[in-house]
């Protein structure tokens, strides 16, 4: 039978390799000690030790008077309050009242200026006025218009294009039209019953050249200028 060349050195590294370690039982290791029981906040990190202000460093000096601080006495004044504020009221103008509004059979009161039924806004001197960003902004996408034709132009004019006059588009409507007609006519004129390959064929053709003329018609009435090439 057939023996491999490699088997006495494939042995001999299985034998090499193995696990002397290995025991028919748990490791012996040393139990911990109860003494060295987890402890609250142990694990967490301790922030370094506060270094304690130098002597040098003045403190910055307080808005507020110091408790040790006495009011100054004995300053008196010369203005006789009560005919200053006699003369204020008889001379000073009444206060107007705040608007109000009520809305409810209880009588409840509320500011009529922030109810919105004061019409502030259509008081205003730029109320109605287009804002000076949506004027630009046309201004731009005119001027962006205005390019984009002066290119079509340029481009139709290098390509020897042709422009139909309004006469002429009128006249291509017109008759797309009635071509449409004539093969929606033709349409119209089909069997009730399609039973056949060559009348189902037919009525397929129809179709689509009813499908295109609708589209040619859309084409045409969508865009206000064409051009065709000259031949």
């Amino acid at each position: 039978r057939y023996i491999s060349t490699f088997r006495p050195s494939m042995k001999h590294e299985a034998e090499k390799n193995k696990a002397q370690w290995k025991t028919m039982g748990p490791a012996k290791v040393a139990l911990p000690s109860p003494k060295n029981f987890l402890q609250k906040h142990s694990k967490e990190p301790k922030l370094p030790a506060r270094k304690k202000e130098q002597d040098s460093k003045k403190l910055p000096a307080l808005s507020v008077p110091r408790r040790t601080d006495h009011p100054v006495m004995g300053i008196h004044s010369e203005k006789n309050f009560i005919n200053t504020n006699a003369v204020a009221a008889i001379t000073g103008l009444p206060k107007k009242p705040q608007p109000i509004y009520v809305d409810r059979r209880q009588g409840d009161k509320y500011l009529l200026e922030t109810s919105g039924l004061v019409p502030k806004y259509i008081k205003k001197k730029d109320y109605g006025v287009t804002p000076k960003y949506v004027t630009r902004r046309n201004e731009e996408m005119k001027k962006a218009q205005k390019e984009y034709e002066a290119s079509i132009l340029e481009h139709l004019k290098k390509r020897a294009m042709k422009q139909l006059s309004d006469e002429e588009r009128r006249s291509l409507l017109q008759g797309l039209k009635k071509n449409w007609e004539e093969v929606y006519r033709e349409f119209q004129g089909l069997s009730v019953e399609i039973d056949t390959i060559p009348k189902k064929l037919y009525k397929e053709k129809l179709e689509s050249q009813m499908k295109q003329l609708e589209h040619d018609i859309e084409v045409i009435e969508k865009h206000k200028v064409i051009y065709i090439a000259n031949e």
